[in-house]
């Protein structure tokens, strides 16, 4: 009766009435992935469906299409949120030094170039730089520091001898460090000791952050990532939860650029273990 009431044929309601009763195994496998999905987006909300996907491969060993993936999304009404930030400007250049990235560089391994930046924020009230140097063959960030003090150039400078201390293990590597024009970066006390190490610099167009395209896109993703997914919210522990987030990029966070291994992963399968085994 209430199929005709409802001008609905007998035989299809009854269809309908037993997939519902008794949903298809592909429709389990559906609902049950649905569920992955938001668990993984709870922990990483400021993601899309193909990292999230990526993440789940690399985790759970699952292989999903992305398209599966964004159906799974869409279904689940899954966005991705992420916080912008603006660009700083360059600061007085003591030595502005040619753009080697512009004109052309052929990465074929670890080493060969590093690019470096500095992005900055807030935490309760509390101002912090953070300055990463990071092998672009890869995106692994190689060295980093941290500094509550604005305009701190010590931030740039541990980084920076960080690096050096790596990079004395392969004296005869060619090194370009790529940067912004920031006063630090041209200054005497940053660039004088480079040649002995055998770094070549390089440097961006004033005001052109395209030109380090690549840090000035990861430290968007990493400020996203911070307080997005990590819910970094105590100063008290911030250098130790930076340092967790920073072993999380180089080993569990998959890359699109790298075809969604980690940077460790990348390395681990691509590098020349003879000359650079870390």
């Amino acid at each position: 009766m209430l199929c005709d009431i409802l001008r609905v044929n007998r035989s299809g309601f009854y269809k309908w009435k037993h997939r519902l009763e008794h949903p298809s195994d592909r429709l389990k496998t559906f609902v049950s992935n649905i569920a992955l999905f938001r668990e993984y987006h709870t922990k990483y909300p400021s993601h899309g469906y193909r990292w999230l996907n990526a993440k789940i491969r690399l985790d759970t060993g699952l292989i999903l299409s992305d398209q599966y993936a964004h159906k799974c999304c869409k279904t689940a009404g899954i966005t991705s949120k992420c916080k912008h930030y603006r660009y700083k400007k360059p600061g007085d250049p003591f030595k502005v030094y040619p753009n080697l990235i512009a004109a052309g560089i052929n990465i074929t391994g670890p080493l060969q170039c590093v690019v470096s930046d500095m992005t900055a924020f807030y935490l309760k009230g509390v101002y912090y730089e953070l300055t990463f140097y990071m092998d672009l063959w890869n995106n692994e960030i190689l060295t980093y520091s941290l500094s509550r003090k604005r305009g701190d150039r010590m931030t740039y400078i541990n980084g920076l001898n960080d690096l050096l201390d790596l990079k004395e293990n392969y004296p005869e590597l060619e090194m370009v460090l790529h940067t912004d024009q920031g006063s630090v970066y041209a200054s005497k006390s940053f660039n004088e000791l480079l040649p002995l190490y055998n770094i070549i610099r390089s440097m961006s167009r004033a005001g052109t952050p395209t030109d380090n395209a690549a840090m000035e896109a990861i430290n968007g993703w990493i400020k996203a990532e911070i307080f997005t997914d990590l819910h970094i919210t105590n100063n008290e522990s911030i250098i130790q939860e930076v340092a967790d987030y920073i072993t999380f990029y180089n080993e569990e966070r998959p890359a699109y650029s790298l075809n969604y291994l980690t940077p460790k992963q990348y390395r681990e399968y691509y590098a020349n273990s003879t000359m650079y085994n870390c």
